[in-house]
């Protein structure tokens, strides 16, 4: 049984759209809370990034770490490198093209910190991350269009 926490949305736009938006790492602060920064340091030969290093800060968890990442034309996966405060990131988006203008996000997320949080508390935190991010997904995404 998976730990990861998860989520959907249905979002008006084609999945080239969506993937540009979640291809463009350096502006995810724009629509995702608690992201200060991102720098891609590493790009496949699609110009995708294949690693970043990021700066993220939200209420207690202050954190700089290493993603790397792997696409398909219809998903991203990540999975941490290093961290300072985590210890695990491992997550993705799966889009599924609904065929009428409409297409669904599935974001799926586990974290795991180096300091001590009762289950309850990290999946509600992990909720919070996920349906948070897809809101901003969506925001973004549609307001380009």
């Amino acid at each position: 049984m998976s730990n990861k926490t998860n989520g959907k949305i249905a979002i008006s736009a084609t999945p080239e759209q969506i993937m540009d938006v979640l291809a463009d790492l350096e502006n995810y602060s724009a629509w995702t809370e608690g992201i200060k920064s991102c720098e891609i340091t590493e790009t496949n030969d699609d110009g995708r990034p294949v690693k970043a290093d990021w700066s993220f800060s939200a209420s207690v968890l202050k954190d700089d770490y290493t993603l790397a990442y792997t696409w398909t034309d219809t998903s991203i996966a990540w999975t941490l490198v290093e961290g300072n405060v985590l210890k695990l990131q491992d997550g993705s988006y799966e889009l599924t093209d609904q065929g009428n203008g409409k297409v669904e996000v599935y974001y799926e997320l586990e974290v795991e910190a180096n300091i001590p949080m009762p289950g309850l508390l990290k999946k509600r935190a992990e909720k919070k991350i996920v349906n948070t991010a897809l809101k901003g997904l969506k925001q973004r995404v549609e307001s380009l269009n």
